[in-house]
Parts: structure tokens; C-alpha cells; sequence
């Protein structure tokens, strides 16, 4: 039993946008799994979900692509104490760094894996984050204000 629900949590988290226990607790419920609030909590555990922003700037529920979350959240420090902002024109997000600090800021970007980020290119003090669409682009820049603080 404990097998099929993990291939259920791994598919519904794939297929919706899942980013609390209990949004995954009422989706199993709907699958036909009568399951408590303590079994989800070890469930994700052992099936090493993190939370990820996707490509419309939610957070949710993901498969640990082998990157612990400490990991993650050292990226996200980096990044969050090297940028000071964010814009978009198009499908292009330009980000605004401290002199020196883009090359690392833009490492740590990358490293968080953004739904929806093409590529990007650092220079000194300025980031080129090509993203899918300017919709794209717009959440991106509003998840990363969020993540600014």
C-alpha cells in the first residue's frame, strides 16, 4: 500500500500544483487513500520532496532532484544578499546586483532550477535571465521581489 501511494503522491504533485500537506492530504483522499496528516509529514520525507517556485511564481511540492533543501536554502542566501533588484522587458528578466556580486548570484540562480529559465548570463553587477514568456519573465521578477524581502 505504501508503494502505490508514493507513485500517487509522485504523480498528483507532478500533475497539480500541491504546496501544502493538506492539499496532497485531500488529492490522496480523492485517489481512494485514507491517510493521516503523520503519514503524509513521513511520506514526503522519504520520498525527499521539497518545495520549488514554479514557472508562475508558486511555491509547490517537487522531487528532490538530488539537492538537499539546505543545500537550496544556501542559494537562496546567496542570491537574496547579492541582488538588489529585478525587472523584465519581454521574455528577458534583467537583475540588478551588487558590484562583483553576479557571478555568484547567477550561479545560485541557476542552481535553484526555475521552471520556466532558459538561460542566463552574468556580467559585474547585472544578470540577462532569458525566461519562455513574458509571463514568465513578470512572475519570475515578483517571486524573486518576495524572495527580497
Amino acid at each position: 500500500m505504501k508503494k502505490k501511494r508514493h507513485e500517487a503522491i509522485i504523480r498528483l504533485i507532478e500533475e497539480n500544483c500541491l504546496s501544502t500537506q493538506t492539499d496532497l492530504l485531500e488529492m490522496l483522499r480523492k485517489e481512494g487513500f485514507d491517510t493521516t496528516q503523520a503519514t503524509i509529514s513521513r511520506d514526503i520525507k522519504d520520498l525527499r520532496l521539497i518545495k520549488k517556485v514554479d514557472d508562475m511564481g508558486r511555491s509547490r511540492y517537487a522531487v528532490d532532484n538530488g539537492e538537499s533543501g539546505e543545500l537550496l536554502g544556501k542559494y537562496r542566501s546567496i542570491f537574496s544578499h547579492s541582488v538588489i533588484s529585478a525587472d523584465y522587458a519581454g521574455n528577458t528578466l534583467v537583475i540588478k546586483c551588487y558590484t562583483g556580486m553576479a557571478q555568484a548570484a547567477c550561479a545560485a540562480l541557476d542552481s535553484m532550477h526555475w521552471d520556466g529559465l532558459v538561460g542566463t548570463l552574468a556580467g559585474d553587477d547585472t544578470i540577462f535571465a532569458l525566461c519562455r514568456t513574458p509571463e514568465l519573465a513578470n512572475s519570475m521578477k515578483e517571486a524573486i521581489a518576495e524572495l527580497l524581502g
